[in-house]
């Protein structure tokens, strides 16, 4: 048992003070007690959320794409492209160390688990390696050494383009069948056998631009797990849909599919009023990655009516560009504001902005990852972020404004220590093996940048 104790928590009832924790031997929460008197451990603990969308790969891609290419219009499309090219020189060491970097910079960031989007399956040239979850393996070992909890997304890519058309020599690593992507899910599940409790698997049919409407109907049975995917992020996304079937993205999704709570889609940056509403009302989680989206150039989120709908939420880091629990906050609730001329729009009458996303965020996560997180609970994972109340921007505050300074001031500094199922993974703001991470993350980086 470990016994931790915080002058002040946030806990699923509010602000408490003089909270005492005690974490199974599992990393549980075994019990949580108020007004012991105890010489507190940490002065600010509040729940730590999943990162619900990663990429980890392009974690290594950030700032080489920030050049306009020679048609003008550089767009999702192009970055794609480039995309494509790096892939092509990964190898299977370099996965796994950009992976731990990336999941060593999340915990770090605030983010205690990660729902891994991962579809990079295959050799250079499409070929399966001789044990078909290789990468998938890779992964596993990155959350290992990393301490984060890991919900492993194998991913389903099948086709090109809605029309069939076949897989680009820069998606054939991504490519299978759906009796090849139910070995895969075999093997991935083989991955992660060794890791702690709070592992579980899922899966991913990417879009509907890259799986047959056949093949979806038939991935909710190859795992007991949380379902994932791509949904409306696009403008040529939703004409390429609707021209070979006749209906917008989330319309086909919302006739077609068995949506509900096991669902996550993610981005939906191109709904309209009523797909926004209808699509709330089925309990699917949309999976938000402001920070990606502002990236791409996707569109916004419509945030305020999904919450006004009633619709779940969460956050991810996608592509990894810039890993920040805080800023993805920021940017959801700043778009927002830039679309409506309005501010605190995700607010409401008794959370401030940040409060309410957060909760939506360790809400949605939780669920996205199929775990018993998001909220300092008896029966909970361990999930926890220490803040340091010295920190400038948080000296005098209290309640929620503490999450507000963490989110639009500069608090996210303030992060001392992250627990992950009540793994001390990040100690005085820092990985507990972030060093040795780095410098095998900066090995693989010289060399792909030398090959570009």
């Amino acid at each position: 048992m470990q016994i931790l104790t915080a002058r002040t928590a946030l806990l699923p009832d509010g602000w408490a003070q003089d909270v005492t924790l005690t974490i199974d031997a599992q990393g549980r929460i075994a019990a949580v007690a108020r007004g012991e008197g105890r010489t507190p451990d940490a002065e600010i603990l509040i729940p730590a959320p999943a990162n619900l969308h990663s990429h980890t790969f392009q974690r290594a891609m950030a700032g080489l794409t920030e050049r306009r290419g020679p048609d003008e219009s550089d767009s999702f499309w192009t970055w794609r492209r480039l995309m494509f090219r790096f892939l092509d020189q990964l190898t299977p060491d370099d996965i796994e160390a950009i992976a731990a970097f990336a999941f060593a910079e999340m915990l770090e960031a605030g983010f205690a688990r990660v729902a891994e989007f991962h579809y990079l399956h295959h050799a250079p040239g499409g070929a399966p390696y001789a044990d078909r979850a290789e990468t998938s393996a890779r992964i596993a070992a990155a959350a290992a050494r990393t301490g984060i909890g890991l919900t492993l997304l194998p991913v389903l890519y099948m086709q090109g383009g809605v029309d069939g058309r076949a897989l680009s020599p820069g998606q054939v690593r991504f490519g299978s069948d759906i009796d090849g992507f139910a070995a895969l899910m075999q093997g991935a599940g083989a991955a992660l056998a060794g890791l702690p409790m709070d592992t579980n698997l899922g899966a991913a049919p990417h879009s509907l631009r890259a799986v047959t409407p056949e093949a979806l109907a038939q991935v909710p049975g190859l795992t007991d797990g949380p379902l994932h995917m791509h949904l409306a992020e696009q403008v040529a996304e939703v004409d390429e849909v609707r021209a070979a079937y006749g209906a917008r993205p989330v319309g086909w999704a919302l006739a077609n599919m068995d949506l509900g709570p096991r669902w996550c889609l993610i981005h939906c940056t191109q709904m309209t009023g009523a797909e926004t509403r209808a699509l709330a009302a089925t309990g699917a989680i949309a999976g938000l990655c402001p920070e990606t989206e502002a990236s791409l150039g996707d569109g916004v989120f419509p945030a305020g009516d999904w919450f006004h709908a009633g619709g779940a939420m969460g956050l991810g880091t996608d592509s990894n560009i810039r890993i920040t629990l805080a800023g993805e906050i920021r940017l959801l609730e700043y778009a927002q504001r830039l679309t409506t001329r309005r501010r605190a729009v995700l607010a409401d009458g008794t959370r401030s902005t940040a409060r309410a996303i957060l909760d939506a965020a360790l809400s949605g996560g939780a669920r996205a990852t199929a775990q018993p997180t998001g909220a300092i609970a008896a029966g909970n994972w361990a999930d926890l972020i220490a803040l340091d109340a010295g920190h400038p921007d948080l000296g005098g505050r209290s309640g929620d404004t503490i999450l507000d300074a963490f989110a639009f001031a500069r608090a996210e500094e303030a992060i001392a220590h992250v627990w992950s199922a009540g793994r001390h993974v990040v100690r005085d703001g820092r990985h507990v093996a972030g060093d040795a991470i780095a410098a095998d993350y900066a090995r693989v980086l010289a060399r792909l940048t030398d090959r570009l």
